[in-house]
């Protein structure tokens, strides 16, 4: 007679999951075969509450109670992983699948080599040249405004807020970035143009560095709350020993503090530009668009990727009369498509997915080659 395997010891390897799963959705295509009510997601569904079932009994009746309970958690740990992927995962999918087919056509980087300008109607033409150009510009003229502002506003908080008066205004300070961190962007843009018409008194004025200010106030709560926790982590037998050494407070913090906390630092930085870059409201109020490229921070009108998709959307699809359409400027003729505003938006979605991916790689460069190093 042949009895159950229950030692209080994990005998079954791993790949069993892989089988029992196997088996869980035969059972449940099977199931809904003969119901006539087939389809992928229920599948899915009632096959994963068919391995939970199984795994559970097998994983009991092989290894005992103890061990089949943590069998369950697991696979519910990794479902939770796997549900949480999966936004990701198809956002990733339909902006590549959607995106691609523009940035290789006419040929491979031709959207990226070129402008807007003189491109109406369906004209298989155009590219997104001065949005990147305008994104690159706006987002590291923000950069440069809000970083040591916000690094600065950390220091203070961590390193000068322990007396009984600096307490006060810590908390203070802590408040409002607090505040800020919940701000509405399209108010950053409103601020930052209301700003600028009180300044200059121009109704009208539209240019990159009021963007920039805009993405600033954005920018500066992520900094410092990120930047505040990185220094609190740094050990304060660190800084003891630097000034038992005779180091003076500034250049312990600048060589000790900041170097040993340089990896988080760079990744909240690199998160911070990340949730401004793709902003569309406050870009509209202060930059509006342009189809040609400008370069200039403080002289007219540019163009973003979040304003260029923006507008390529409201487009919509264009009107094609005949095969082809003549560029008013060059007097060349170019494929009509009436899907054509669309396949840019998608294609610069993708443009902007791939410089935060490269910004991410930088950050990940950075952190690994600047960061301390450990003991030998």
């Amino acid at each position: 007679m042949t009895t159950a395997i229950s030692t209080g010891e994990r005998s079954l390897p791993w790949y069993h999951l892989v089988f029992t799963g196997i088996a869980a959705v035969l059972v449940s295509v099977l199931l809904l075969t003969l119901t006539s009510s087939l389809s992928i997601a229920s599948a899915v569904v009632i096959g994963f509450f068919a391995h939970l079932a199984i795994t559970f009994g097998y994983s009991r009746y092989r290894e005992g109670p103890r061990w089949a309970r943590d069998r369950v958690m697991t696979l519910l740990v990794i479902a939770a992983f796997a549900l949480a992927m999966l936004p990701l995962v198809s956002l990733l999918w339909e902006v590549t699948s959607r995106g691609l087919k523009r940035l290789v056509a006419p040929f491979p980087g031709y959207f990226w080599q070129t402008d807007m300008a003189g491109v109406i109607g369906g004209m298989e033409a155009g590219g997104v040249l001065h949005a990147i150009v305008g994104t690159l510009l706006i987002t590291a003229a923000a950069t440069v405004i809000s970083v040591p502002i916000g690094l600065f506003t950390a220091i203070f908080l961590v390193e000068y807020s322990s007396g009984p008066r600096t307490r006060v205004l810590a908390k203070g300070i802590t408040f409002l970035v607090d505040v800020m961190t919940g701000i509405p962007s399209i108010v950053a843009g409103l601020f930052a143009l209301a700003l600028f018409v009180t300044v200059t008194g121009n109704q009208g004025l539209r240019i990159g560095a009021m963007g920039a200010v805009a993405l600033c106030v954005l920018m500066i709560p992520t900094v410092v709350r990120s930047s505040e926790e990185m220094l609190r982590l740094v050990p304060h037998e660190l800084r003891e020993a630097s000034y038992a050494l005779g180091v003076p407070k500034w250049l312990t913090i600048v060589r000790v503090v900041l170097r040993t906390s340089v990896a988080g630092i760079t990744t909240g930085i690199t998160l911070a530009i990340a949730r401004v870059i793709g902003e569309t409201a406050p870009l509209l109020l202060t930059i509006g668009f342009v189809p040609a490229l400008n370069a200039n921070l403080f002289a007219g009108r540019m163009a973003t990727l979040p304003t260029y998709i923006n507008s390529q959307f409201k487009l919509g699809n264009a009107v094609c009369n005949s095969d082809t359409v003549t560029n008013p400027i060059t007097q060349l003729a170019y494929n009509c498509s009436t899907s054509i505003n669309y396949d840019r938006a998608w294609a610069a979605a993708l443009t902007l997915i791939l410089i935060v991916m490269v910004l991410n790689v930088i950050a990940r460069l950075v952190s690994h080659y600047f960061a301390p190093k450990a003991g030998r």
